[in-house]
């Protein structure tokens, strides 16, 4: 890094980044009573998460996890370990990616899509807890909406391009060709890219 570039990172992400808690050393002897995997490893970016459960009281009382992360990734995962053990099921189920950056003490907007793989890995290790005990009706599955129907394009991947650096429509099409073709999907695109700005990045 240039000397004349500051550290654009709070000292708490490179605290976690440089001493990660609980990540999982030994998965094979780990008894864990929910797994969740996100992301995919030929990207670059894959979540495992695994959690223990107080099944009486439905509280979590360990969380590991591995990545194959960026910085950010690490750093925010981390800290999402910590802040869930001894939490509810239900509250630890909808933490949000603003959630963890803001205990972060903020994340430049370009990476807060790192702090999604965290939270999504929780959600799905939380969903498979759910599933071998009975409670399928606790699961929250979410519908995606198909915006731009000749790209495919469905609300879901606005939201992840939104994530990951886009803010104007030009953006938008460059993530996800949508509105390439017949374009009539372009109003209905912009407004649901304000949104989630609006949802992720203000403060």
């Amino acid at each position: 890094m240039s000397q004349n570039k500051e550290w654009v990172y709070s000292e708490k992400i490179k605290d976690h980044f440089i001493h990660p808690r609980n990540i999982l050393e030994d998965e094979a002897s780990y008894k864990y009573d929910g797994k969740g995997i996100v992301g995919n490893i030929k990207c670059g970016d894959q979540m495992m998460m695994v959690i223990k459960v107080d099944k009486e009281k439905n509280i979590i009382t360990d969380c590991k996890w591995k990545t194959y992360g960026c910085a950010s990734a690490i750093a925010s995962t981390s800290l999402l370990s910590e802040i869930v053990i001894g939490m509810s099921l239900d509250k630890a189920y909808h933490i949000s990616p603003k959630d963890i950056a803001k205990e972060l003490g903020g994340l430049p907007e370009h990476k807060i899509h790192c702090s999604v793989l965290g939270d999504k890995a929780l959600r799905s290790a939380i969903d498979d807890y759910y599933m071998k005990n009975g409670m399928r009706d606790k699961i929250q599955k979410e519908k995606s909406k198909i915006v731009c129907q000749c790209m495919n394009v469905t609300d879901h991947d606005i939201e992840n391009a939104v994530l990951e650096g886009a803010r104007t429509l030009l953006e938008l099409q460059e993530h996800t060709k949508l509105g390439t073709v017949c374009g009539q999907c372009k109003d209905e695109a912009e407004k649901l890219l304000k949104n989630y700005v609006e949802k992720h990045f203000n403060k």
